[in-house]
């Protein structure tokens, strides 16, 4: 096996725990390819990873793992910051948790107000959970919380006033827009009334910019390369996927993202439970491979977990976007639309999205 010592350590990690799930979410098909439990990841398992600034927790519904709270503590002992993504289903146990880990994060999947959220998340009552689930956190005094929607083709007006109830109730709110992976199971995902989805979004980021935090205004470029994506452009920024995060799934193989589509590649890193030392993985000839494959990939993907770390490592670009916007907030004008691709270098061949066998 090849090293390339000069290959920097990661920064972030995400762990699907699971592809189990109570939902019935229409974006999204994991439910409907459940994992067997018993060939899961399990916490020793996870020892072997690296320490990192950000460990995200998820699935399918990480809450099905009866031994998630010996993940938490492995991965605490891994980085500062643990954040579990949740449909908040398992109330109880999410309580639970948050008594003994006072520090974790908790994102609750809502996908609209509570008729809309429960049609596409195929479960009655979910709106619900997620709500009191919330509060009862907020109540025990757990800071790291908040709620996130995936905008699809029906839910991009309740965006609006989940966002509204979200600054009410203080809390984070984070946006998405559907997308096609082998992660979730889904290669029809479409949006249709791009103009109207478009509009919500640019009220979103008017809204974003009024704000007094800077970090909202960060988050309304990131809702524009959002908008960007749904046009079909390549990404404003490049993906640098595999490079300072990547993604365990259930059975343990190391994945740059959760964009991946067989269609057009699919290649993992290696996996954790078929060695000794991570660095074997990550400092690898199959790694160096997959980061060749990430640098040349077709796909315009434009998710938090590839987005973020490219806003950071480039951010005289979002830097001087907030700064023009914020102005033109200030002084009451129309915000500048402009939604460019920056040239830091990367290939043209990267988000070029041609078809798979063009």
């Amino acid at each position: 096996m090849s090293i390339n010592k000069h290959t920097p350590p990661p920064t972030d990690m995400c762990i699907i725990t699971t592809y189990r799930c109570p939902m019935r979410c229409k974006m999204c098909d994991i439910w409907n390819n459940p994992t067997d439990k018993n060939k899961e990841i399990k916490a020793k398992d996870l020892e072997i990873l690296p320490k990192v600034k950000f460990v995200n927790i998820t699935g399918g519904e990480p809450f099905v793992r009866e031994d998630l709270e010996d993940i938490v503590d492995v991965m605490f002992q891994k980085s500062p910051r643990v954040v579990i993504s949740t449909s908040a289903w398992y109330e109880e146990r999410i309580i639970a948790l948050a008594r003994k880990y006072p520090k974790i994060g908790i994102r609750v999947s809502i996908e609209g107000l509570s008729e809309r959220n429960d049609e596409l998340r195929g479960r009655q009552g979910g709106f619900d959970k997620g709500l009191r689930t919330l509060l009862k956190l907020r109540e025990m005094g757990v800071k790291d919380i908040g709620f996130g929607i995936t905008v699809s083709n029906n839910n991009s007006n309740d965006m609006i006033d989940l966002y509204r109830l979200a600054k009410g109730l203080n809390m984070e709110f984070a946006t998405a827009a559907f997308h096609n992976s082998y992660y979730f199971h889904k290669y029809d995902n479409v949006i249709t009334n791009r103009e109207e989805v478009i509009g919500n979004f640019e009220k979103i980021i008017e809204m974003q910019m009024k704000e007094n935090h800077p970090k909202s205004w960060f988050r309304a470029f990131f809702n524009s390369g959002l908008i960007n994506y749904i046009e079909g452009n390549r990404r404003m920024l490049p993906c640098e996927a595999g490079l300072v995060n990547f993604f365990v799934d259930p059975c343990g193989e190391v994945y740059p993202c959760n964009g991946l589509e067989e269609a057009y590649w699919k290649e993992s890193m290696g996996n954790i439970m078929q060695t000794k030392h991570f660095d074997d993985i990550w400092l690898g000839s199959r790694a160096e491979k997959v980061r060749e494959m990430v640098r040349t990939c077709p796909k315009n993907c434009w998710m938090v977990g590839t987005a973020a770390p490219v806003m950071k490592k480039y951010i005289r670009h979002p830097l001087k976007w907030v700064i023009r916007n914020k102005m033109s907030s200030l002084l009451n004008k129309p915000l500048c639309p402009e939604r460019k691709w920056y040239d830091v270098g990367q290939s043209p061949e990267q988000g070029n999205l041609r078809k798979p066998g063009e």
